[in-house]
């Protein structure tokens, strides 16, 4: 079963990969068992365990029965979680289909309607305004330590 998974290192076992993902993973209180692989990004489709997707290697490893010409589909909405209760496999339609927009960003904050379209927002302007604001102070910082450093005295 395990052959069937694309990338996945051959050195891996059933038991040797689930214990692999349950150490790389933790529970968040949704309910995600969120893995963290390779890379700091988050809400994306983690590698784990060679170059394997880790949330087929989890299916494969905790549902079973893996079909590798479909796909595996996130019923919480969750990119990186690897909780077996919250896969599913669909054929690709189906999951196109299932697709839906969260309702609030991954921070928690509630998404805006954007009144051309009437669909969600795809950024959050307030994560993005926050992300300048601390953009802005690092710079702010930064020009100051120069200055220091010069001589110059901010006025």
């Amino acid at each position: 079963m395990l052959s069937q998974i694309n990338g996945l290192s051959r050195h891996f076992t059933e038991d040797t990969l689930r214990a692999y993902l349950l150490s790389r993973s933790e529970r968040t209180e949704s309910g995600c068992l969120i893995v963290r692989g390779y890379g700091d990004q988050r809400g994306v489709h983690q590698k784990l365990a060679g170059r394997a997707w880790a949330h087929i290697a989890a299916y494969v490893v905790f549902a079973g029965g893996y079909d590798p010409a479909r796909e595996i589909h996130h019923d919480c909405a969750v990119p990186d979680c690897i909780e077996p209760t919250h896969l599913r496999q669909l054929s690709h339609a189906d999951n196109c289909r299932e697709r839906s927009q969260r309702p609030r960003c991954r921070n928690g904050h509630d998404r805006e309607v954007e009144p051309a379209t009437g669909r969600l927002r795809r950024s959050c302007r307030i994560c993005n305004r926050q992300a300048q604001q601390r953009w802005r102070e690092r710079q702010a910082a930064e020009v100051a330590e120069a200055r220091a450093s010069y001589g110059r005295i901010p006025t």
